[in-house]
């Protein structure tokens, strides 16, 4: 009995030792392990075109699937490749899809052949997400500089999206593909006019929603890292501290 429970023992202090050590290259590796991490979450979107482009319909359908919980998915705010453009208007995709307005039967288009495949998030999260993952590599150039930013800053960095996605809902809602953030015209009237029309109205290449969907996504992305990496960093640094003291006294090495 004695020997079975000083086993027991012996079992879980190892178990600890080990668990300590996972914990401890975490604290000290986390930048590696999100921007590892990370970076697989927002390349998938990037395969379900490619799967559909070689005909793994399967793989990638799983992929508009899961990410469609989280992303609109409308094909024309989404970009697409293998196809002659990167972006659609409202009107293509109807013409290769449905002649509809509703957002719950635009969004389920995935692309063909001639359009090629649209990826599987729209474009203001694919720039969201990925400014998010280009600055969290950034950070680890000037980690050692960089101050953190005060949680105003961060509401002001999210500002712009807030404003610029809180707009097309609500011209979404009053009349889908026909209302202000559609053809933009308040934005021709206080410009007057100076910019091709192309650049007032719809979401394709060179327009006005397409670049405040970029802007305000990379804008809130930076704003993201810079506000919560520092003070990850400082969280990080006190658990490996903490970790490395304890084995120092208990005469084990990491």
């Amino acid at each position: 009995m004695e020997t079975s429970t000083l086993e027991v023992v012996k079992r879980k202090k190892s178990g600890a030792v080990i668990a300590n050590r996972i914990v401890h290259w975490l604290s000290r590796n986390w930048l590696l392990a999100f921007a590892v991490a990370w970076g697989f979450f927002i390349g998938l979107p990037w395969l379900a075109p490619v799967f559909m482009k070689f005909g793994w319909t399967g793989a990638a359908k799983v992929i508009y699937l899961i990410y469609a919980l989280e992303c609109h998915q409308l094909p024309e705010r989404s970009y697409f490749l293998f196809g002659s453009k990167m972006t659609y208007s409202l009107s293509e995709i109807q013409t290769a899809w449905q002649p509809t307005n509703n957002p719950l039967v635009l969004r389920q288009f995935l692309g063909n052949q001639q359009m090629g495949w649209k990826v599987a998030w729209c474009e203001r999260t694919t720039w969201w997400y990925g400014s998010l993952w280009i600055s969290a590599l950034a950070y680890g150039f000037v980690r050692k500089k960089l101050f953190a930013l005060s949680f105003r800053a961060l509401m002001l960095s999210a500002l712009p999206m807030a404003v610029d996605g809180g707009t097309h809902l609500i011209s979404d809602i009053i009349d889908f593909g026909n209302s202000f953030r559609d053809n933009n015209a308040w934005l021709a009237t206080l410009t007057n006019h100076i910019f091709p029309a192309t650049f007032y109205a719809g979401d394709a290449a060179g327009s006005f929603n397409l670049w405040m969907r970029l802007i305000t996504g990379v804008i809130f992305g930076i704003g993201i890292v810079w506000f919560a990496f520092p003070q990850v960093e400082a969280t990080m640094n006190d658990m490996a501290q903490r970790i490395e003291l304890k084995f120092q006294k208990a005469g084990l090495s990491l």
